[in-house]
């Protein structure tokens, strides 16, 4: 089959003899990560597994900044322990983590980004519990850094010794960062597929899983610090979109190839057409040029055609179900008519015919706006219209349904922002019952993030006479708003309001800085002009410089970029998790948190 094919060949390089052979080889690839090498390299010579039981096999994918030659002086001090080669820029992931996994001789095989890092105990726990359980591939959880988002349910419950790809969150956390059995891998013959430019670790993982005897998950602890990269210039989804095009009809392709048609095949793809197809006609889909659109349109369209069954769709989270409907619908005006309804105006309107509801987008077919079943996740579809600063504790999300009789159908109501639940109240001020507003508590949300910093997608949550319900909160029209610098035990945050650009969906983001973040980035793009930052939790550490005055924003990724004119205050600096005092005459206003600021 060609799905296999892509993936399953003999290894192209004979592995090496191994007289003494490692618990697990850990597999780095490398591209132009200098500023992160460092650190990954050294998370892994401090495993407590120990030297004696692992290798590091780093392949170097043609880097120009110099991470060969870090590579290169990490093997000189550690020969037996870390093996380099270096090769030509291959263009993507694949190729490199095939050449690692021809050269490794561990029992067991991890993938680590090499911007990434690991948990000091990680691979003796991944290690140990693969061996007690006998489990062929073993998922440690996995945390974000610097606001990177990562799916996390599949470790709500906790450890669990066996897991089913099929009943589980398991395939909403494909990417290959988990320990897989070698003898696996060699008896299916499992590679990535150079043919995929991104998304080519899904196949692997796939079927790994697929085929494994046991999938264990643990999540008793971090293992696995997936980073993102504030230094990358970020590639946009118009350059990308070809290489999207083409991994994504030949990952769909690799899942119907792989599991026969059914139940348990729709379960895989629930995260396909949610994800990787919802994505392609996200909100960025009207940026491309229309040629390009007319392409786009043209694939998911053929792919939801051929592969979303009825069962699948009604499956659907609601706003990949609507957005997808639209391209089956008519053409790319009619998705652009969709995409601007959602971006510009908000939530459409309810259309009722006889006791059918239907999402009022113009044009979409009646099977895929029917929206009866799911009344409660159409309910709990509401638009942000404000989102401010109350004091230096709460930041208030105000959102708003279009649905008259929304204060009655939708019962109670709960907020999320990722794990952080708010305090929801109706609009006094709204006579038809149809505005709320939250108040998200900034040191809950701090404490959510922990050290890493995190992005937190709002969710909205009904449990009404319509059942329970829940759908991500957009925000349309919402003005690029300025972060807040708080501190959080001795951490300095930037906390903001950003909108995720891909579907629209607001998100509270918060992400660590440090001081000399802080003063490089104003640095780099500035004027000049004197600051003070102080950060310490125990006493005031003063970095001054010059060449700042830059505005400093959270990006659509949620890291800071710097742009613009100063809102930059020197001060001592109000913790987040410090009770809060009125100030008196002469002093900051209540909504104001003291110190190094950037108001929202």
């Amino acid at each position: 089959m060609a799905a296999e094919e892509a993936t399953h060949r003999p290894p192209t390089t004979p592995r090496p003899p191994a007289t003494s052979r490692p618990d697990v080889s850990v597999v780095v690839p490398v591209y132009n990560t200098l500023r992160y090498l460092r650190p990954c390299l050294d998370s892994v010579l401090r495993q407590t597994i120990g030297p004696d039981r692992m290798e590091i096999v780093a392949v170097d994918d043609g880097s120009t900044d110099g991470s060969g030659r870090l590579l290169d002086r990490y093997a000189a001090r550690h020969p037996g322990t870390i093996r380099v080669v270096h090769q030509s820029n291959s263009g993507g992931p694949a190729s490199p983590c095939n050449r690692g996994l021809d050269l490794a001789t561990g029992r067991y095989v991890f993938f680590l980004g090499s911007d990434d890092r690991l948990g000091p105990e990680a691979l003796e726990r991944l290690v140990a519990a693969a061996d007690r359980y006998g489990s062929d591939v073993v998922l440690g959880k996995v945390v974000g850094v610097n606001g990177r988002h990562v799916f996390s349910d599949v470790f709500a419950d906790g450890n669990a010794v066996d897991v089913s790809l099929f009943d589980s969150a398991l395939p909403w956390s494909l990417a290959n960062t988990k320990l897989f059995r070698r003898d696996l891998v060699d008896r299916l013959g499992l590679r990535f597929p150079e043919d995929m430019p991104v998304l080519s670790d899904q196949p692997f993982t796939l079927a790994a899983c697929y085929h494994a005897r046991r999938i264990s998950v643990l999540a008793d602890y971090d293992y696995y610090h997936a980073v993102r990269r504030l230094d990358a210039r970020n590639i946009t989804y118009h350059s990308r979109i070809e290489q999207r095009l083409v991994s994504v009809e030949r990952l769909v392709a690799y899942v119907a190839e792989l599991i026969p048609a059914g139940e348990r095949r729709d379960a895989v793809l629930r995260r396909h057409a949610g994800l990787e197809l919802a994505n392609l006609v996200g909100d960025d889909f009207r940026h491309l040029d229309r040629a390009a659109q007319e392409r786009v349109h043209a694939t998911v369209a053929r792919l939801v055609r051929r592969h979303v069954t009825d069962r699948l769709r009604d499956r659907l989270d609601i706003e990949a179900r609507l957005r997808l409907g639209a391209v089956t619908a008519g053409g790319v005006d009619d998705l652009l008519a969709v995409i601007e309804q959602d971006n510009g105006r908000g939530v459409p309107a309810t259309v009722f015919a006889g006791d059918r509801w239907h999402a009022g987008y113009p044009g979409a077919p009646a099977r895929w706006t029917d929206v009866t079943d799911v009344r409660a996740d159409w309910l709990a579809r509401l638009d942000t219209v404000d989102v401010s600063w109350v004091d230096g504790h709460t930041l208030t999300v105000t959102t708003r349904s279009p649905y008259p009789g929304f204060a009655t159908a939708a019962g109670p109501i709960r907020m999320l922002a990722g794990p952080v639940v708010g305090a929801t109240r109706m609009d006094a001020g709204d006579p038809t019952g149809r505005t709320l507003r939250t108040d998200f508590a900034l040191d809950r949300l701090l404490a959510a993030s922990a050290a890493s910093g995190q992005r937190h997608p709002v969710r909205a949550e009904v449990d009404g006479g319509h059942g329970r319900g829940g759908a991500a909160v957009r925000a349309p029209r919402l003005a690029a708003r300025r972060p807040r610098l708080l501190r959080h035990g001795a951490r300095l945050y930037g906390v903001a309001a950003t909108v995720d650009q891909r579907n629209g969906q607001l998100v509270l983001s918060v992400v660590p800085v440090t001081v000399g973040q802080l003063v490089g980035r104003l640095r780099r793009r500035g004027r000049r002009g004197p600051v003070t930052a102080q950060t310490s939790g125990r006493g005031p550490a003063t970095a001054q410089t010059s060449g700042l005055g830059a505005e400093t924003l959270l990006g659509r990724h949620g890291h800071l970029e710097v742009g613009g004119a100063a809102q930059v205050q020197p001060g001592p600096l109000r913790r987040a998790d410090q009770p809060h005092h009125h100030p008196g005459a002469g002093r900051a206003a209540p909504d104001q948190a003291r110190g190094v600021r950037v108001d929202v």
